[in-house]
C-alpha cells in the first residue's frame, strides 16, 4: 500500500515538468528525469551524473547533462507517435518506489484508426551505478508495421550550456556510443548502448544514422500486431573516475546485455528491498501520508552518492541544472538527519564532502579578509562558491539585482558544524573527528572568531551585517538564528578539541601545530561565554529575528501580496516589498527553536510560533517542516500535520516555487523530502535523540491509528511501534548494555533483549 505513484492522462506542459521531477529514477551516481522516451530537450529530458560540472565562457557553472541514451520513437507511415502531438486514447505513467522503476503505457490512435500501444519500463541500477536499463514494447490491435528509431541523443537540455564539445558518435561490434569532452576541464564522457531483441525477425532490416549530436538505429517495417519488445542497456562513464570512459562504457553495456534485463532488475530490486527494510515507515489510517512519506524517502535514497565522499546532494537533487547543481545548507540541516539515523555510513560520506571542500572554504574566507573556513553558499565539486553577487533579475528593468547570499549568509559554516556534532552524538563515531571532522570544526570556529565584533559599550561580542535563513531581509545585525548557531559552533569546537585530544592524541597535536590553533582555542573559550544571544533576552516573549525587526511595518501576507505589480517580482533585496516589513521568506527564529529545543520553554516556543507563523510567506521548501516540528512540540498536532503534508507533498503536487524573478528554479526539493521525514519522526512521533539517550513524546494525528519505524542509535537498531495508547521500543539485536529512554517524560530502561511497552494517555 502506498508504493506506487500513478498519473493518468496528464499531458499538459505543466504536467510534463512535474512528472520529470516527480517520477525521477536514480541511484546516487546518475539521475534520470521522469520523462517519456520520445521526448527531447524541449521536454527537459536530463541525465545528470553526480559531481560533474562545467562552465562555458562567463555563464553559470552547472552540472553536465549527458547524452540521452533512453531515446526511442515509433513512426507509423512516417509520422512520429508522440504523446504531446499525436492522438492519445489512454496514457498512464507511474513510479514503483518499492523497486525504483519507471513505467509508461500509452495507447495512440492513428489517422486510419489503428490502436498502437507503447509500454516501457526503466530503472537506474542500484547494483551497477553506471547503468540505466530499459524494456520497450510496441503492439497494435490489427495487422500493422511501424519503424522504430532508438539511440543516443546528444542534443540535450542545458540552462547555461552547451557543455560538451568534440562530440563523436560511433558504432562498433553492435554497440553505439557518443563520446565528448567538457569545456572547462576537458573531462571525457561517454554514453554507450547495447540492444537485444526478443525476436529480430519481426523487422525487415536495420539502419544506422549519425550526425554531430545523435546516433540512431532504425528498425524498418516492424510487425507489431502480436507485440514487439527490445531491451536497451545504457552505460554512462566520465573521466573523473575512468581513464578510458568510452571503452569502460562499452564493456559495461556488453556485460549488461549478457546478463539481461530480468537478471539486472532482480539484483537492483534486491538492493532496494534491503534499503526499505531499514528505513520504511508504516502509517496506518492515512494513505496520503503513507505515500508522501515513502515518496520523500525514495527521492532521498535515489540521489545520495554512496560511491564517494567527494560529492553531496544538491539543492535540486539530480533533477537538472537548477541552482547550478549546488550543495547548500539544505543538506546538513534538512537531509542529513534521515541518513544519520537510518543510514549513518551515507551520512558520514555527506559530511566528509565538507572536508574535501575545506580548502575552497578557506580560500573564500581569505577572499573576504577573514581566517578559517567560510563555506560556499552554493558549493560544487571544489568548494569554490558558485553563488554570484547578482542572483535575481529585476522583472521590471530586466537588470540583475545585487543580492547578499554569497557574502553575508555566514551561518552556512555554523550549519555544517551543527551537523557534524549531531552525527557524532547520534552515532558515537569518534573517528569522524580524526578523519577530517575536527579540522572542519576548528576552521569554522576560527572563521567566526575573525568575523565577530566586540561591542565595548555592551561588553559583549556581536555578529553584524549578515543575512539569516530569511533572505527577504539582508545585511541585518544579530540575527537570532545566526548568533545561536555561532555560539554552538564555539561550544562544539571546545568539546571536539577535548575529544580529539583524549581519543587521538597524535592527531590533536598534529592539527594544533599545522593550524597553529592553540591561541585561537583560548580566544574561542572566552568568546563562547560573551557572544550575544538575542533569544536569551526574551524568555517567554517574542524573540526579535534581528536588531530592529519588531519596528518594521507589521502587515499581513495578504496585504503584502496585494502590493505586487508582477507575479514573479522578488520580495527581498534592497527594494523588495517585504524588506521593510515583518513578512519573512521562511522559518528563521522558528528553526532555531527546533534545532535547540532543549534551551527554550514551551511557552517561549508557543509565543514565537504564533507570532511568526502568520508572518511567514513560506517562499522556500525549507520552511514548512520547521513549523511542523515546533507545532508538534507545543501540542498543535493539527498544525503539525498540516505543515508535514505541505512539505511531504511539494513534489507530488508540483506546487513548489518555479521562479525567483525571471530565474527558473524548478526541480525536486530534497530538503523538503528530508523535512518530511523529520516532521514525521521527530515531530508527530515525538522521537528525540540527545547525548543522554532517547525520549518519545508522541503527537500523532487523530486519524493515525499506528506508526511503525526503525532507526539507529549509536550502532543499535531500534524498532518503534506507536499508537494513541502505547509506545513499544525494541532492540533488533542484543545490546551490550541497556539504554535509558524517556516516554512522556517518565524514565525507563530499555532491556538488552525484548521490547519495552508503556501505556500512555
Amino acid at each position: 500500500m502506498g508504493w506506487k505513484i500513478i498519473e493518468t492522462n496528464q499531458l499538459t506542459p505543466k504536467d510534463i515538468d512535474r512528472q520529470g521531477n516527480k517520477l525521477l529514477t536514480g541511484n546516487g551516481y546518475i539521475g534520470y528525469r521522469g520523462t517519456l522516451e520520445e521526448f527531447n530537450k524541449e521536454q527537459k529530458t536530463a541525465t545528470i551524473v553526480s559531481g560533474l560540472y562545467d562552465q562555458v565562457g562567463n555563464q553559470w557553472r552547472e552540472p553536465v547533462n549527458l547524452p540521452n541514451g533512453c531515446f526511442v520513437q515509433v513512426l507509423y507511415k512516417g509520422e512520429v507517435l508522440h504523446a504531446l502531438t499525436s492522438k492519445v486514447l489512454e496514457h498512464t505513467q507511474s513510479l514503483d518506489m518499492q523497486n525504483a522503476i519507471h513505467e509508461r503505457e500509452t495507447v495512440f490512435e492513428t489517422t486510419d484508426g489503428i490502436r498502437i500501444a507503447v509500454h516501457a519500463r526503466r530503472f537506474a541500477s542500484l547494483a551497477r551505478r553506471h547503468l540505466i536499463c530499459m524494456e520497450y514494447s510496441v503492439s497494435a490491435d490489427r495487422e500493422c508495421e511501424v519503424d522504430i528509431e532508438t539511440g543516443i541523443d546528444g542534443d540535450v537540455w542545458d540552462l547555461n550550456g552547451p557543455h560538451l564539445r568534440n562530440i563523436c558518435a560511433m558504432e562498433k561490434d553492435g554497440l553505439t556510443s557518443i563520446c565528448a569532452v567538457t569545456h572547462e576541464n576537458g573531462i571525457r564522457v561517454a554514453v554507450s548502448e547495447a540492444i537485444t531483441f526478443t525476436n529480430a525477425r519481426q523487422f525487415s532490416g536495420e539502419e544506422r544514422s549519425a550526425d554531430d549530436f545523435k546516433i540512431l538505429r532504425k528498425l524498418n517495417q516492424v510487425n507489431i500486431q502480436n507485440g514487439f519488445t527490445f531491451y536497451k542497456f545504457i552505460s554512462h562513464c566520465v573521466g573523473l573516475e575512468s581513464n578510458n570512459p568510452l571503452e569502460d562504457s562499452r564493456g559495461m553495456c556488453q556485460q549488461a546485455a549478457e546478463l539481461g534485463f530480468d537478471g539486472l532488475f532482480a539484483e537492483h530490486a534486491k538492493f532496494w528491498s534491503e534499503r526499505w527494510a531499514d528505513c520504511d515507515i508504516q502509517i496506518e489510517g492515512d494513505f496520503s501520508a503513507q505515500q508522501a512519506l515513502r515518496f520523500s524517502m525514495y527521492h532521498l535514497l535515489s540521489i545520495v552518492p554512496m560511491h564517494t565522499s567527494a560529492a553531496s546532494i544538491p539543492a535540486r537533487g539530480m533533477s537538472g541544472q537548477m541552482y547550478k547543481g549546488a550543495v547548500f545548507w539544505d543538506t546538513e540541516i534538512f537531509m542529513l538527519p534521515f541518513f544519520t539515523h537510518v543510514f549513518p555510513s551515507m551520512a558520514r560520506n555527506l559530511l566528509l564532502y565538507r572536508y574535501h571542500t575545506l580548502d575552497g572554504a578557506r580560500r573564500k574566507a581569505k577572499e573576504y579578509g577573514y581566517r578559517g573556513a567560510f563555506y560556499a553558499w552554493e558549493s560544487q565539486d571544489t568548494g569554490e562558491d558558485a553563488c554570484t553577487l547578482f542572483n535575481v533579475t529585476d522583472v521590471f528593468t530586466n537588470r540583475p539585482m545585487r543580492t547578499y547570499f554569497r557574502d553575508k549568509q555566514v551561518h552556512i559554516s555554523a550549519d555544517i558544524a551543527y551537523a557534524f556534532w549531531k552525527y557524532y552524538t547520534s552515532t558515537g563515531d569518534v573517528s569522524i573527528w580524526r578523519d577530517g571532522g575536527a579540522e572542519v570544526i576548528f576552521e569554522c570556529a576560527r572563521f567566526f572568531l575573525s568575523y565577530t565584533y566586540f561591542n565595548p559599550d555592551k561588553h559583549r561580542y556581536e555578529i553584524l551585517d549578515v543575512t539569516g535563513p530569511d533572505e527577504y531581509h539582508e545585511r541585518v545585525h544579530n540575527n537570532a538564528f545566526t548568533n545561536r548557531l555561532v555560539a554552538h559552533t564555539f561550544e562544539v569546537c571546545l568539546l571536539v578539541a577535548a575529544c580529539l585530544q583524549e581519543s587521538f592524541t597524535e592527531k590533536y597535536s598534529e592539527l594544533m601545530n599545522v593550524l597553529g590553533f592553540e591561541p585561537d582555542l583560548a580566544l574561542i573559550s572566552e568568546m563562547a561565554q560573551k557572544l550575544y544571544r538575542p533569544d536569551s533576552d526574551s524568555p517567554a516573549a517574542v524573540i526579535p529575528q534581528f536588531d530592529g525587526y519588531l519596528r518594521l511595518e507589521n502587515i499581513s501576507i495578504k496585504t503584502l501580496l496585494e502590493r505586487k505589480l508582477h507575479p514573479h517580482e522578488y520580495l527581498g533585496g534592497g527594494n523588495g516589498l517585504a524588506a521593510t516589513t515583518q513578512i519573512i521568506k521562511q522559518a528563521d527564529v522558528i528553526l532555531a527553536l527546533y534545532l535547540f529545543g532543549e534551551k527554550y520553554s514551551s511557552e517561549t516556543k508557543s509565543i514565537n510560533w504564533e507570532y511568526y507563523e502568520s508572518r511567514t510567506e513560506h517562499g522556500s521548501s525549507l520552511s514548512a517542516c520547521s513549523y511542523s516540528l515546533v507545532a508538534a512540540q507545543i501540542g498543535k498536532a493539527d498544525w503539525a500535520y498540516k505543515y508535514f503534508m505541505k512539505t511531504a507533498t511539494i513534489d507530488l503536487d508540483g506546487e513548489g516555487k518555479e521562479y525567483v524573478g525571471t530565474l527558473y528554479i524548478g526541480g525536486t526539493h530534497p530538503a523538503g523530502n528530508g523535512g518530511a521525514w523529520m516532521s514525521a519522526v521527530f515531530g508527530l512521533c515525538g522521537i528525540h535523540v540527545s547525548d543522554e539517550g532517547i525520549s518519545v513524546n508522541p503527537r500523532l494525528p487523530a486519524h493515525w491509528t499506528q506508526v511503525k519505524l526503525s532507526m539507529l542509535f549509536r550502532g543499535q537498531r531500534l524498532r518503534f511501534t506507536l499508537n494513541h495508547t502505547s509506545v513499544a521500543i525494541e532492540m533488533v539485536n542484543r545490546a551490550e548494555t541497556s539504554l535509558p529512554v524517556s516516554i512522556n517524560r517518565q524514565n525507563y530502561v530499555l532491556p538488552q533483549t525484548g521490547a519495552l511497552m508503556i501505556s500512555i494517555n
